[in-house]
């Protein structure tokens, strides 16, 4: 005999996906605030111990790896250099991909520009919008001069609709914007809940792998910066990119979180203009046309983002502090590995900052993550104490630990190159590094063990 549950009231976070069966105001999983809200689970039915379980049949069958065939020619290779390199080479046939940013930053823009691009190329694209009506997508595409004669739009927000629209007309490639406003009428919830963004997106990976479709997907952020909505999300899809970027800079970052496909970190470098997003072909390049490396405190640092080598400006100020507690700014780097790489500075390197405000910035709108950037934040700071400037032709690559030692980083010969390759004269980089590349030796090249030595090498 079969007994059938009615459906029930569950409060679900919508940061983190937590379930309670109370109300909550703060989230016991990721500590947020109030994030609960009530949502109700489908009916399920349920059987006595006694009865027998269906047993799923499922028409694939195991196949040895080695008969599987997949050739590089699969991919749909992309003219955008850019894009080409962090999706690994191009698009995968049935891969789900989802492209995160702040609003306004240029999402949909460069998914746009995407699907006019393999529309021309391969075949027709669906591009669904759940936020903007068709005639709003024709005012985009034609500031960006897209034609579009086998760009096919559609403005739906239910997921039965657009699962049925990709069914029948079988594109070469999917743009779903939003994954937050699309919703499944057997979900009880609001569009943009947990349970509606993990239920579509899950339907949409069963989509994409069944039919070979790729479908990009465009998730809103949150306040951290993180893409909304339960972080299954990010486990479901194949890729994940965020498009980073100061709203104030025309400079736009694409950096790949998590690819099946390719290698993570990797990075392609856009610049938003009135045509749409346009590829930067030599990024060093473009982040130093603007530089004045002969003022003091700002110093270049080449930072190794994914594959990619990439030289950015450091600059700092320090001033005497006007209030009781001296202020710590950042943009582009991390405030904890700032206050670290004072302390260390003020203890190793005997620079009196405990009453100076300290600002450091990342040109261009750039952020750095990794600690080789150090060295270069270190030798800025203390060339505002030394009223030095560090020379317009120098770099400086290292990572600072608290007993002041300069520490090796990795893949330098492949930093130095792109220094050498910019005109750059002079490095600074920790002493225990081999180089064996014989075209560094165009480069002179300073070793430091301490912070101490390399403000010498840089200043004395």
């Amino acid at each position: 005999m079969k007994t059938v549950k009615g459906p029930r009231t569950i409060f679900a976070c919508q940061e983190c996906g937590n379930q309670s069966s109370k109300w909550l105001g703060r989230c016991p999983e990721c500590g947020n605030w109030n994030t609960y809200v009530e949502e109700q689970v489908r009916a399920e039915s349920a059987t006595r111990p006694s009865a027998a379980r269906r047993v799923a049949v499922s028409s694939a069958q195991p196949m040895p790896l080695a008969q599987v065939r997949f050739a590089q020619s699969n991919r749909l290779r992309l003219a955008m250099r850019e894009l080409n390199d962090v999706l690994g080479g191009g698009i995968v046939p049935g891969s789900l991909v989802l492209v995160g940013g702040d609003p306004g930053i240029g999402k949909s823009t460069l998914l746009l520009q995407l699907a006019s691009e393999v529309a021309g190329t391969y075949g027709p694209v669906l591009y669904v919008s759940g936020e903007e009506s068709v005639q709003q997508l024709k005012l985009r595409a034609q500031r960006l001069g897209v034609e579009g004669n086998r760009l096919m739009v559609l403005a739906e927000n239910d997921l039965e609709a657009i699962i049925g629209q990709l069914e029948t007309s079988r594109p070469m490639m999917a743009v779903i914007d939003s994954i937050q406003t699309v919703f499944m009428s057997g979900v009880t919830s609001a569009p943009g809940s947990v349970s509606q963004v993990r239920e579509c997106a899950a339907q949409l990976m069963l989509l994409a792998k069944s039919s070979q479709i790729p479908i990009f997907l465009v998730g809103h952020v949150n306040k951290e910066g993180a893409i909304a909505g339960p972080r299954v999300l990010e486990h479901i899809v194949d890729t994940v990119l965020y498009l980073e970027g100061e709203r104030h800079h025309s400079f736009r970052i694409l950096r790949s979180q998590k690819n099946r496909f390719g290698s993570t970190d990797e990075i392609g470098v856009f610049e938003m203009r009135d045509s749409g997003m346009q590829e930067v072909t030599d990024p060093s390049r473009a982040f130093l046309q603007d530089r004045s490396l002969s003022e003091m405190g700002n110093v270049v640092h080449v930072a190794l983002e994914g594959s990619r080598p990439l030289l950015v400006e450091l600059q700092s100020l320090t001033t005497p502090s006007r209030f009781g507690a001296p202020r710590r700014s950042v943009n582009g780097i991390d405030l904890n590995r700032l206050h670290m790489l004072v302390a260390v500075l003020e203890r190793r390197a005997r620079l009196d900052l405990g009453q100076d405000d300290v600002f450091v910035n990342v040109a261009g709108g750039v952020r750095l993550g990794e600690p080789a950037s150090d060295l270069a934040v270190a030798l800025a700071i203390a060339s505002n104490k030394r009223n030095r400037a560090a020379g317009a032709d120098m770099v400086a690559i290292g990572e600072l630990g608290l007993s002041g030692e300069v520490r090796r980083v990795s893949q330098l010969e492949r930093r130095l190159l792109e220094a050498h390759r910019l005109g750059f004269k002079r490095a600074i980089i920790p002493a225990a590094t081999e180089l064996r590349d014989p075209e560094l030796s165009a480069m002179t090249i300073q070793r430091a063990e301490t912070i101490s030595n390399a403000i010498e090498l840089c200043f004395g």
